[in-house]
């Protein structure tokens, strides 16, 4: 549900810690980190990769909420909890922005806000 300059997807955290999906600034759409979690509860329990896709699809949403597509994505970042999870994410990027190309910055990082998540994705879209 897009409120003007703010996308909201009902995810639990985004209630909980007072933030919004995505906001839209001018022609970008800046979508707040994703992870796998759905209706409350962190999908795909051990597995980064189908992990990632549902990131990628819940942060693709907003930015579609927000009026922008998949085409107008420029940026992404993901965290990943285990350096063995970078190829397994990395492909999963691949698969959905390939033909876009967007730069991208992966980091590991020590945990995320529910140890059942291995992957948390951000991304940015620009109006062409």
């Amino acid at each position: 549900m897009s409120t003007g300059t703010r996308v909201f997807s009902g995810g639990v955290w985004e209630e909980k810690y007072g933030y919004a999906r995505a906001v839209i600034a001018g022609d970008r759409v800046i979508v707040s980190g994703c992870t796998a979690t759905v209706d409350g509860e962190v999908q795909h329990d051990g597995d980064p990769y189908r992990q990632s896709m549902t990131a990628m699809g819940i942060a693709v949403d907003a930015v579609e909420a927000a009026g922008l597509t998949i085409e107008d994505v420029v940026m992404v970042r993901y965290y990943v909890v285990e350096h063995r999870h970078f190829d397994l994410v990395g492909q999963a990027i691949a698969e959905v922005f390939g033909k876009v190309r967007p730069a991208c910055t992966g980091v590991r990082v020590a945990g995320l806000v529910d140890l059942r998540m291995l992957v948390e994705i951000e991304i940015e879209a620009q109006r062409s």
